[in-house]
């Protein structure tokens, strides 16, 4: 395995002391960026931090107020905006094929050269066949050199990708609703594959199997990648930096997302040990010229202590995390003990065929129960059936004694964009006192003069704080939630995971965050057209589940034909029974010996992968430790090598690990 240490990249390109402000309100203020070759760059902070209007800077898309952007020479980026669909009156091939207008033009000259190779007239003159011959080879290895034999293998792959693997290659692209118009998007700019991709929110609109493929897609992606994304899934699987924008400066961090948390955390600790060990140097200093300042035998000690004093550069005390929400979920009352029962649900359109159905399931009083399924198959569809909202074709559903129930639409259908903020919640609760609802908004970070803004006006993340301090006040002891994390930011998907953790009601959710599946869900049932698969625990036990299904599928195939073979051999000739066992017995050290290798390589994958973040964070380490501030600050340099002795042990272990395992 090659040493991540000693690979040295080319920088592709550098951000240095960027500004920009709108009228008088700065949003960054002396940003400062790098990329290098195969970086892979999460771009981190809470909503209106200012990363889209970064990217944007960058792509150029707009102005600057002052700093440096330096691009390496023939450096291309790439730039797909938010929720950014792709219109066209072109067919979905079509505008793949778009792509390649260079390869294309290429393949067609080709075509006309091996015409004119083929003409004879042209061979009577020998130089100007030979130029010919010459340039054939030339745009010839230009064109394989570029890719030009893998063209349509990689739109089919990129389009199965991402979703669109059944639609027709001439669908029009027009056709196509907003949500798939993103996804289109998005795969133009992987097959456009620019030196550096620029992504703000990809994960928008993918389901769980599309948002899998596209991190794996870009983790073997050949160019470097700065992405904008609150998926922390996502950003723990693809990133081995972040770039955090908080108060409009920003910082980097070594690591994946989770690495950073942890970074920042100690760094803050650090920090504030720092501040208050100068604090209380100060004190005694200033204690000690107090006593000592009108005593004449003391005093030049005094006024020396006071000149220290003046020239003592004075730390600030270290900032902490920004305001977050802060809200929990309350029960009016317990409900009964059963809760929810469906049966035999189907749901469909008129004349259409059903989305689902057969569809079975229940919630007993506490469940806490994620609703998967790729996109189209029908939840938010399901969720309607049951809040009443839409009658299913065919099957029953029967709710429990004493249920309350609270929504949260993922569409914000139950806002009336004409209101304030103030109005909105006000509207609902009309008995509530004006002062109450400014408090309950107030948790949600709305203040002062925000609870006047009219939600026409609101941002989607601003949205989704007000129907969940909506939801909040309904009390219901039953939440069913569709896609409650989109548009939140990564701090306030923390503040509801932990006011979901603690409510004590039944908890019914979609999302396609992996990362609040994993936190929150007890159990998970997946919804499939024929009906609904139910799975034990979190994401991550549904994903084990579904790998250990398909293995013993394949075995149970592989036993099958084996099976198959040796009853055929044992109708052509009794005395081959010897041989029958001897291919069972062979069988079945096959299987095994399968099994145990696909399970050495799964061990594998995961060292190589604790190996490579283990090196970057060293590399990250070294890198701090020739910082002016850290070397010439004992305490930091001491705190930075306990952790690079740390991570060098824990380096050395893993790799004789894989060695070992290498061997076997």
């Amino acid at each position: 395995m090659q040493n991540v240490m000693e690979e040295r990249y080319a920088m592709l390109l550098q951000v240095t002391g960027i500004t920009k402000s709108y009228g008088i309100e700065p949003v960054l203020d002396g940003i400062n960026l790098q990329i290098l070759e195969r970086e892979r760059i999460g771009l981190v902070g809470v909503n209106g931090a200012g990363k889209s209007t970064l990217l944007k800077i960058i792509a150029g898309e707009i102005s600057y107020d002052s700093g440096q952007i330096f691009k390496a020479k023939e450096t291309s980026i790439g730039y797909l905006a938010q929720n950014s669909g792709l219109n066209s009156d072109r067919s979905i091939w079509g505008e793949m094929m778009l792509v390649f207008t260079p390869l294309i033009e290429a393949e067609r000259e080709l075509r006309q050269m091996e015409q004119d190779i083929a003409d004879l007239a042209n061979a009577q003159n020998e130089k100007r066949y030979a130029d010919l011959l010459e340039r054939y080879a030339r745009r010839s290895d230009w064109f394989k050199d570029h890719g030009g034999y893998e063209m349509e293998t990689r739109i089919r792959s990129v389009l199965h990708g991402m979703g669109f693997g059944s639609f027709a290659p001439e669908t029009p692209v027009a056709t196509l609703s907003g949500g798939q118009k993103t996804r289109l998007a998005l795969a133009r700019i992987l097959l456009l594959a620019p030196d550096v991709l620029m992504l703000d929110e990809p994960t928008n609109y993918l389901d769980i199997q599309t948002l899998t493929w596209l991190e794996d897609y870009l983790r073997g992606y050949s160019g470097s990648l700065l992405v904008v994304s609150h998926d922390r899934y996502f950003l723990d699987r693809l990133v081995t930096t972040i770039i955090e924008i908080e108060r409009h400066r920003s910082t980097r961090y070594t690591g994946n997302y989770s690495r950073y948390m942890e970074l920042k955390a100690a760094e803050y600790e650090t920090n504030l040990k720092h501040y208050e060990k100068q604090q209380g140097e100060i004190a005694r200093l200033e204690a000690f010229v107090q006593r000592n300042i009108v005593r004449a035998s003391t005093t030049k000690r005094a006024q020396s202590r006071r000149k220290q004093l003046d020239k003592m550069e004075r730390m600030d005390r270290p900032m902490g995390d920004l305001k977050k929400a802060h809200f929990s979920f309350e029960t009016a009352h317990m409900s009964g003990k059963e809760v929810l029962e469906v049966r035999d649900l189907s749901v469909g359109y008129e004349g259409k065929k059903p989305l689902f159905q057969h569809a079975s399931f229940d919630l007993k009083r506490g469940d806490t129960v994620a609703l998967i399924g790729p996109n189209g198959i029908g939840k938010s569809t399901l969720l309607k059936c049951l809040t009443g909202s839409l009658k299913p074709a065919a099957g029953s559903i029967h709710w429990g004694t004493k249920i309350k129930i609270g929504l949260y639409d993922q569409e914000q259908t139950n806002l009336n964009p004409a209101n304030t903020v103030l109005e909105e919640l006000w509207s609902e609760y009309p008995h509530m006192e004006e002062a109450r609802i400014r408090t309950v908004l107030g948790n949600f970070l709305f203040s002062g003069d925000d609870v006047l803004k009219k939600v026409a006006a609101l941002s989607g993340g601003e949205k989704a704080r007000v129907s969940l301090a909506k939801l909040m006040l309904r009390e219901a002891n039953v939440l069913i939630l569709d896609e409650p994390t989109n548009h939140l930011d990564l701090f306030s998907k923390e503040v509801l995971e932990a006011a979901l953790m603690d409510y004590d009601g039944t908890l019914l959710f979609i999302s396609h965050d992996r990362y609040f599946l994993n936190k929150m869900a007890e159990r998970v049932i997946e919804l499939h057209p024929e009906g609904i698969e139910h799975f034990l625990g979190n994401y991550d036990d549904y994903v084990a589940k579904k790998q250990e299904l398909e293995e013993i599928a394949l075995e149970a195939l592989e036993a099958n034909q084996a099976t198959r073979g040796k009853t055929s051999a044992a109708s052509a000739s009794v005395t081959d029974e010897t041989t029958s066992k001897s291919r069972a017995a062979t069988y079945a050290a096959d299987k095994q010996a399968k099994s145990e290798e696909r399970s050495r390589q799964r061990k594998l994958e995961a060292l190589e992968n604790q190996i490579k973040t283990l090196e970057e964070q060293i590399l990250g380490l070294e890198e701090q430790m020739t910082l002016p501030e850290i070397y010439q600050d004992y305490t930091a340099l001491q705190n930075i090598q306990a952790q690079l002795d740390t991570h060098k042990q824990e380096l050395t272990e893993t790799y004789t690990a894989w060695e070992e395992l290498l061997e076997e």
